[in-house]
């Protein structure tokens, strides 16, 4: 969520794995009821912990919102059916509520709403998707990437520290019931 630096525009471009799995550009076709089901399996496992996150509990209403709000990525499984929703994740969201000083840095661009679907994770989803905004952050100036995760997620920040992120600060949302840790790595 970041505040501070404007999105450079750039046409979409689809990164075509060595899979059935390309990485895009959410377009107005895909199913915001979809991907709210997405971010809810994802999230489930934060939130039978009793946690709160906004994207275990937002409505199709609210995706829509936050990925019009920033860059919003998909990883779509293209099948003989069609495509399926798979993975999200959402580039420099601007955030309606104040967000952490890190954030607000010049030199920091950030993602959220970070989602893989639980019955095929572990299979490089996520890294294509991290790797996309990535390098939209470097192609935008940013020196560091940046995101907000649930502090008591052990598992989840053991994910972001391999990738070589490092915890920065502490942050309370005002929409979520738990302790964020603010995470960043240099570009």
């Amino acid at each position: 969520m970041s505040f501070v630096r404007p999105v450079v525009a750039r046409k979409p471009v689809a990164i075509e794995p060595a899979s059935d799995i390309v990485v895009r550009q959410l377009v107005p076709t895909d199913s915001m009821e979809e991907l709210t089901a997405l971010l809810h399996r994802a999230y489930r496992a934060q939130v039978e912990m009793g946690l709160q996150p906004l994207a275990g509990r937002q409505d199709a209403a609210t995706t829509r919102k936050r990925t019009s709000s920033g860059e919003c990525y998909v990883a779509v499984q293209r099948t003989a059916a069609g495509e399926k929703l798979v993975g999200t994740i959402l580039f420099h969201e601007v955030e309606d509520a104040k967000g952490p000083p890190w954030f607000q840095q010049k030199h920091v661009d950030s993602f959220s709403q970070f989602a893989v679907d639980p019955e095929i994770q572990g299979k490089g989803i996520g890294q294509l998707l991290l790797d996309t905004v990535e390098r939209r952050a470097r192609e935008c100036g940013a020196a560091e990437m940046a995101l907000s995760m649930a502090e008591p997620d052990a598992a989840l920040m053991k994910y972001y520290i391999r990738r070589g992120y490092r915890f920065i600060e502490h942050w309370q949302w005002p929409y979520t019931n738990y302790r964020s840790a603010i995470l960043s790595k240099t570009l």
